[in-house]
């Protein structure tokens, strides 16, 4: 399997040089073997006009959910609601909507953030306006539910007066697509979201979903339903039967070899918009929290033991935390254990954290775009530390590696997104949040490129043709940003293959 690119411009990447003009680029199964101004096509060429379009390598994030995403475009869209009446109003629509409709059909909504809102939302207000259709609101950072009483009996969950949270919800989390989804619109959802990921220059993700992703995405590698490349996480739920299984992070998981073993993900704490991050310091403005400084999912010890169990039988860690507190005490179990990987979110981090992840040689998967929905209510709830949240230059200034993602359904599945929040950290009119802390385009493009560099002989054949060379509109700033949000992408190659081309 061979493909020629003819005549397109490279794009430089890691501050590796690139080509002064047009080359061709010839592929031969999954590598590039030459770069020249003109390179003579064999007979079993595939040929791809580039047309003086840019070429890079493929894109990644670093942190999704696929199945959420997947999910969440037959979801009522809660992001705009500011209170529980709100909310309430929207289902009470949904459900007169579909009075008549298809019985016994489960009611989700997604997107809320309690944070900012002045009470919090209650089981009783749901069923009012719902009766016996299961209601099942997702928060928009996923960390709990706002079930009525018919979705708790259907989802076994025992009966309650508010949300369900944290370690209680996740497993909840993951049973909701077993009961509401049939086999083949979970795969027409699939389908969708995957080829919506191809036509921005995805070529790879790393998948957090609740679930048993080894074997599912080597069944839909089998089916042909997986066109990119998949890391899979498991949970410290799956784990024993991950080291029976002898899966090791790196570990090829199907014929095609798109699918590999990814790392065992641990959610430490919990997130600022349930106010559950676990901080050093209480959460302000707010005197009846039953757990003022956030909490810890894990004890210390319990952290550790999962690091180093993980560490002993070859899997990396994705660890989330996202208060300073959890930051803090992941960093002592990698520390302890030698463990390798990754802090997801790192989102409040002391000083002194941000080089001791240097240090230790920490990944930090961050997402961006999540500082844009994040904001304000970072100033409510943390605003006497909101200048040490998403500390992404200074990370990179401590030496740590960033790898950017979305935490899709929490933002857009679109590294496009990401890269443009990191360049120009505003949603609006208003001046940057934190400027120090914006990435350049280079560094942002560097973060997203799974470690890849300026494309050349020898580099894995993961591509991506765009119409406009990224670093045309400048560094940084809103036009940057909005150069990188409306980019175009017009060819994904992945592993040689075309998988995208835009007609």
């Amino acid at each position: 399997m061979s493909l020629l690119i003819r005549q397109t411009r490279v794009v430089p990447i890691g501050g590796r040089p690139a080509p002064a003009g047009p080359v061709d680029v010839r592929v031969v199964g999954d590598r590039v073997v030459d770069v020249a101004p003109q390179v003579t096509p064999s007979g079993d060429d595939e040929v791809l006009d580039g047309q003086g379009r840019w070429l890079m390598p493929g894109l990644w994030d670093q942190h999704v959910h696929m199945g959420q995403w997947a999910a969440t475009a037959n979801r009522l869209d809660l992001s705009s609601t500011r209170s529980p009446d709100e909310a309430v109003r929207l289902v009470a629509a949904e459900v007169g909507a579909r009075r008549g409709g298809a019985a016994g059909m489960v009611i989700q909504g997604f997107g809320h953030r309690t944070a900012a809102w002045d009470r919090q939302p209650t089981v009783a207000e749901l069923d009012a306006v719902s009766g016996d259709v299961p209601v099942v609101l997702i928060s928009g950072d996923a960390h709990n539910g706002w079930l009525n009483s018919a979705a708790l009996r259907l989802l076994e969950v025992s009966p309650r007066e508010g949300v369900v949270e944290e370690n209680e919800w996740f497993p909840v989390f993951a049973r909701l697509d077993e009961v509401t989804t049939t086999e083949e619109g979970r795969r027409t959802a699939y389908a969708k979201v995957l080829d919506a990921a191809l036509r921005r220059g995805v070529v790879g993700v790393r998948d957090m979903e609740w679930a048993d992703n080894a074997t599912d995405w080597a069944q839909r590698s089998a089916d042909g339903l997986a066109v990119l490349r998949v890391r899979t996480a498991t949970y410290a739920a799956g784990l024993a039967d991950t080291i029976a299984a002898g899966r090791r992070s790196g570990d090829v998981l199907d014929e095609a070899g798109l699918v590999t073993m990814g790392p065992l993900k641990i959610i430490s704490d919990g997130s600022l918009n349930t106010r559950t991050a676990f901080c050093n310091d209480p959460y302000v403005g707010d005197d009846v929290l039953e757990f003022p400084r956030g909490r810890a999912n894990n004890s210390p010890e319990e952290l550790a033991d999962l690091l180093a169990q993980a560490t002993e039988h070859g899997l990396d860690v994705a660890v989330h935390a996202i208060g300073d507190a959890a930051v803090g005490i992941a960093l002592d179990a990698f520390s302890h254990t030698g463990a390798r990987g990754s802090i997801e979110h790192a989102q409040l981090v002391a000083p002194a954290d941000v080089e001791r992840m240097g240090r230790l040689g920490v990944v930090a998967s961050v997402q961006p775009a999540h500082l844009l929905d994040d904001r304000d209510v970072t100033h409510q709830c943390w605003p006497d530390r909101a200048d040490r949240c998403f500390p992404l230059r200074s990370m990179l200034d401590a030496g740590v590696t960033l790898a950017l993602g979305s935490d899709a359904p929490v933002a857009p599945l679109d590294p496009w997104v990401a890269m443009a929040a990191a360049v120009h950290r505003s949603g609006d009119d208003r001046n940057e949040w934190n400027p120090a802390e914006t990435l350049t385009v280079a560094q942002a493009l560097e973060g997203s490129v799974d470690g890849a560099h300026t494309v050349s002989v020898g580099s894995l054949a993961d591509l991506v043709l765009v119409e406009a060379n990224p670093f045309e509109a400048g560094e940084s700033g809103p036009d940057v940003a909005a150069h990188l949000r409306s980019a175009v992408v017009t060819d994904t190659v992945i592993a040689g293959r075309l998988a995208f081309h835009l007609g």
